[in-house]
């Protein structure tokens, strides 16, 4: 397994000395993040997950998603933000975009709470019909509106579809570890339904390799125990302060570098649409992490070169304040070849039985130098292949990377305050009780 940054069409807008700098300054972020840790002082469950996780939890979210995949045809997870976001990534990063399409020793995997739109509600309502269905509710409290709603939605059909007794071991409950009168876990003990812990000191954008994102990728028929593997390999690599070996202290120095020199976005790009949910949980982990005080790098995603024919207009030629990191896969799971043609009408003969990474790979490289002559400057996170084990070696590096990130930006990696202010306007508009003045 390899996994590398390059900084060839960045370096051109550095200074070697005020990088060196920042990068100092990034490994005592790094420093005082593995202090907060050994003090307790903020949420750092993730920090040593891959190594300290609940290891008989671990066995029985295997045994049980392989119960699931052996009785249901389609599988419902319900939750937002980092209740949802890891594990779909996770999903889509191994088995492609087509998952649901061209795998057929499983069950369908559909979304659901991650939204307020009424049509999409009623599509997934409508996909299980006449077919087997198993829902897994993600949620801390089992407050959260969207979820909520989902669930009240999900819970009617499986109680009218199978009786309530019928419906109660084909509901999985992944909240809090503690009942409380009006939580999820207190309905999930009367009721009967086998639940999974969302861990107290793992925020839930921290949260992809607990029990919270676990279940749902094991249901996909990924392997998790080589995801913890590679999360632990990377827990391994970065462990150390030197700035040589430490990629995370050099990544987060990058960024905050070119935040300094201006280059106040980032966007993150792929050549491999199986990355494209990578770059909605990334957007999330680091802009819930570090949009904060009027601070903060502002993330964005894109997959190529599907978007250079959207976005790419002002990336190279837009107002000069975005950097791009660009993840690439360097060997994809099939040789694809372009076949020969004896017309040659499409004018692609110089590309005969030329393999489409070999096209791919230059696009990357063209685009690379076209956006450095146009005042952008590309990192590139490069990795072998997309599989399990790479991408919890991924996790790890962009969730430590994000913690020195928001330690170097001086705000606090772990709360999110301000997610809570839309919530209140609407729950005063609904009419939510003690929210009406």
């Amino acid at each position: 397994m390899s996994f590398q940054i390059q900084t060839e069409f960045a370096q051109p807008f550095m200074d070697p000395s005020l990088f060196s700098s920042v990068l100092q300054e990034s490994k005592d972020a790094f420093c005082r993040v593995k202090e907060a840790y050994q003090t307790m002082t903020s949420p750092l469950g993730w920090f040593s997950l891959p190594e300290d996780y609940d290891k008989e939890e671990f066995d029985r979210i295997v045994k049980t998603a392989q119960a699931i995949r052996s009785r249901c045809d389609v599988f419902i997870v319900i939750g937002i933000g980092g209740s949802y976001l890891g594990a779909r990534a996770a999903i889509e990063f191994v088995q492609g975009p087509f998952h649901n399409k061209i795998r057929s020793d499983g069950p369908e995997i559909y979304f659901a709470g991650t939204s307020v739109d009424g049509d999409y509600l009623q599509n997934i309502v409508s996909i299980c019909q006449d077919r087997d269905v198993c829902v897994n509710v993600i949620s801390k409290s089992g407050t959260t509106t969207e979820p909520a709603i989902a669930f009240r939605v999900f819970r009617t059909l499986l109680e009218e579809k199978y009786g309530k007794d019928g419906a109660k071991d084909r509901i999985f409950i992944t909240t809090d570890r503690e009942e409380k009168p009006g939580t999820l876990k207190e309905l999930a003990v009367r009721e009967g339904y086998e639940t999974f812990t969302v861990p107290r000191n793992i925020g839930g954008r921290y949260s992809v390799l607990s029990a919270v994102g676990l279940l749902p990728i094991a249901v996909s028929g990924a392997r998790i125990d080589l995801m913890m593997r590679g999360a632990l390999r990377a827990m391994q690599d970065f462990s150390s302060d030197n700035t040589h070996t430490n990629l995370a202290i050099r990544y987060a120095a990058l960024r905050n570098y070119f935040y300094r020199q201006g280059k106040k976005m980032e966007l993150f790009a792929s050549y491999t649409p199986a990355l494209e949910l990578l770059g909605e949980w990334l957007k999330q982990l680091f802009g819930e992490s570090e949009g904060k005080e009027g601070k903060g790098i502002f993330p964005v995603s894109a997959i190529y070169s599907r978007d250079l024919h959207s976005l790419g207009q002002y990336v190279q030629q837009g107002e000069r304040t975005l950097f791009e990191t660009v993840l690439k896969v360097n060997h994809s799971k099939s040789s694809f070849m372009i076949p020969a043609s004896a017309d040659n009408v499409d004018g692609l003969a110089y590309l005969e039985n030329k393999s489409m990474d070999f096209v791919n790979d230059n696009a990357m490289l063209g685009t690379a130098q076209a956006h450095l002559d146009g005042g952008v400057p590309t990192i590139v996170l490069s990795l072998d292949q997309n599989d399990e084990e790479h991408f919890g070696y991924l996790v790890y590096f962009f969730e430590l990377s994000c913690a020195v990130s928001g330690m170097l930006l001086g705000v606090d990696p772990f709360d999110q305050p301000g997610v809570e202010a839309y919530k209140k306007n609407m729950f005063r508009l609904l009419g939510k009780p003690g929210y009406v003045k």
